[in-house]
């Protein structure tokens, strides 16, 4: 599977598809998040970085670009990095930070407003779109990688139930 499409009813269906992301994810993958502000991208990375393990506080990191947060999936350590480039003011900023070593086999990027950082990002392995649908979202997901197929066809998730 390299699509699917759902809509979520409140924000707690959000946070069940970021637990149910989190059980699907494997190292080395990337994740993109597109939707306004608003749509729900941080509420969705701070569920799946909780359910990943991490029982801190879990912030967006706006003004500092990116957060690290180390979790065990599957018994192995793993580090997501969360990284929100809305603040961002060209790609090359994302460059000259070193961000782009943080892609590798062993971490888990996901990355609010890519858009962002266009020609200096590596493709990602599963693109989330989210929209703003009167009181709930509706969300996209779509693979574009063996490891975005992989987590597609692992996820479990039945919506606002």
């Amino acid at each position: 599977m390299s699509h699917y499409k759902t809509t979520l009813a409140d924000e707690a269906a959000t946070q069940a598809l970021g637990k149910c992301l989190a059980h699907a994810l494997t190292p080395g993958m990337s994740i993109f998040l597109h939707g306004d502000l608003g749509a729900g991208k941080t509420a969705l990375t701070r569920a799946m970085i909780h359910a990943a393990g991490h029982s801190g506080n879990v912030k967006s990191p706006t003004y500092t670009l990116a957060e690290p947060y180390q979790v065990m999936l599957k018994g192995q350590a793993v580090t997501i990095m969360h990284f929100d480039l809305y603040r961002m003011i060209s790609a090359d900023e994302f460059a000259e930070a070193g961000f782009r070593e943080e892609f590798n086999d062993s971490n888990i990027c996901v990355v609010e407003w890519p858009e962002k950082a266009d020609g200096v990002l590596p493709e990602p392995d599963l693109n989330v779109f989210l929209r703003v649908a009167g009181d709930g979202r509706e969300v996209e997901l779509h693979a574009l990688s063996a490891k975005g197929i992989a987590c597609l066809a692992s996820l479990k998730f039945a919506p606002n139930l």
